[in-house]
């Protein structure tokens, strides 16, 4: 049993496939705007997909999904260390996201399967959180190290064998019912092209109106086609409030660890290697703080750690905005990482105790989700305040740093109202 939930966790571990990515993306291509869709390539199929993987989950068997998801993971991951082209790249990485959102859902329901009882099943849920954690820490430094010593094609290469082991330690998963359903085809492609539509108007600077025209009646589409997302859902304010303030946190987080990854090379010449040790403060909290989190919430309720998170997010990216002290650099990647490891499981508490108890599954797929579109966002958007050059000022960094800082700052209310009945 054990193996199978290291075989389940390190499928998990994978998903995190953008984290390894963002320090290698200036050796990737000289472009920004290619960088970005480079990076969002993969988080915009993984956002919206993700809701899709769950309901095929349970239509085609968990066990089923999951192979599929790390075989096509390891497939598609050595295609792109082949990939001769930056639009052929951008292309698998969009697979990617597929393939990766289709590990997440399907994981969960094995564990529930595998670990009928609650407390065997919650520790096992703890042991696959806490993998997250660590590949957060590891991602940023092993993506900068495998680029500098072996060059860009080696973070993808190194998927492939950590794939296969995972498919190993897996095969004893047990095996789940397929059960009868619709697949909702005009929802799950409304979704794409709204967020792709959106992001392009982003990324290419163009702002053009066709494009957010095109993302407006594609999400309307979504809305009035959805049958994932029941109306009961949205019937307490903490479920729609926890949406927005998930992205908000994605948004800051995804949208920094973007732009600094750029300013630490290109404006303090830092090599790879040295870009991923200096997130370490922003990792390391993420890797043992949603344990006390998650302690904190038990007693207190969601919304104080909430707060907390982002009041620390706010302070950690906006300090990082007005200095250039690489030791201030220190202290503001530690206040955002905390942050971010306070308010991604207050929210994720609030968000599933707001929920019908027999949609508490779609619920958490939809702060992920959330989650991941407010990735794409910040990315888009930050990256679209740089200059197109491969030279990153420090002004327009800091102008960067500023809007994310004041986007957490302005969804500190959101959590505040939105949040204080979910205890």
């Amino acid at each position: 049993m054990a193996r199978l939930l290291i075989g389940l966790s390190l499928g998990y571990f994978l998903v995190l496939d953008t984290t390894i990515v963002t320090v290698a993306l200036p050796a990737l291509s000289p472009s920004l705007p290619a960088q970005q869709w480079i990076s969002n390539g993969y988080t915009l199929t993984f956002a919206a997909f993700l809701l899709a993987a769950g309901a095929w989950s349970d239509r085609f068997g968990a066990r089923r999904v999951f192979f599929a998801g790390l075989v096509s993971f390891a497939a598609l991951s050595g295609l792109s260390a082949l990939s001769f082209s930056t639009s052929l790249l951008i292309a698998l990485r969009a697979l990617l996201g597929v393939a990766g959102a289709l590990l997440v859902p399907s994981s969960l329901s094995l564990i529930a399967v595998a670990y009928p009882a609650p407390a065997a099943r919650a520790k096992a849920m703890g042991v696959w959180a806490a993998v997250s954690g660590t590949g957060l820490v590891a991602g940023p430094l092993l993506g900068g190290l495998l680029t500098e010593a072996f060059g860009w094609r080696a973070i993808f290469l190194v998927n492939v064998p950590v794939a296969l082991i995972a498919l190993t330690l897996a095969r004893s998963a047990p095996s789940t019912p397929a059960r009868p359903g619709r697949i909702d085809v005009v929802g799950q492609v409304s979704a794409v092209v709204a967020l792709s539509t959106l992001v392009y108007a982003l990324i290419e600077r163009g702002w053009s109106w066709g494009a957010l025209v095109l993302s407006a009646a594609a999400a309307a589409v979504f809305v009035r086609s959805q049958r994932t997302l029941p109306a009961r859902l949205f019937r307490a304010r903490a479920f729609p409030l926890g949406l927005a303030a998930g992205a908000i946190v994605n948004f800051g987080l995804s949208g920094v660890l973007f732009v600094l990854s750029l300013y630490f090379q290109e404006t303090r010449g830092y090599p790879p290697s040295m870009t991923g040790l200096a997130f370490l403060p922003l990792t390391i909290p993420t890797a043992f703080n949603p344990i006390f989190t998650g302690r904190l919430v038990a007693r207190v309720g969601p919304r104080i750690p909430a707060l907390a998170g982002f009041l620390l997010m706010a302070g950690g990216t906006l300090i990082q905005a007005c200095s250039t002290s690489a030791a201030l650099s220190v202290v503001a990647l530690a206040l955002l990482g905390f942050g971010v490891s306070l308010a991604i499981p207050s929210l994720l508490t609030a968000v599933v105790a707001a929920a019908p108890p027999d949609l508490t599954g779609v619920a958490g797929g939809a702060l992920n989700a959330a989650r991941q579109t407010g990735a794409a966002l910040g990315v888009a958007v930050l990256g679209a305040l740089l200059t197109s050059t491969t030279t990153v000022i420090t002004l327009v960094t800091a102008a960067a740093l500023l809007l994310a800082g004041a986007l957490v700052v302005a969804a500190i209310p959101v959590a505040k109202t939105g949040l204080v009945r979910a205890r």
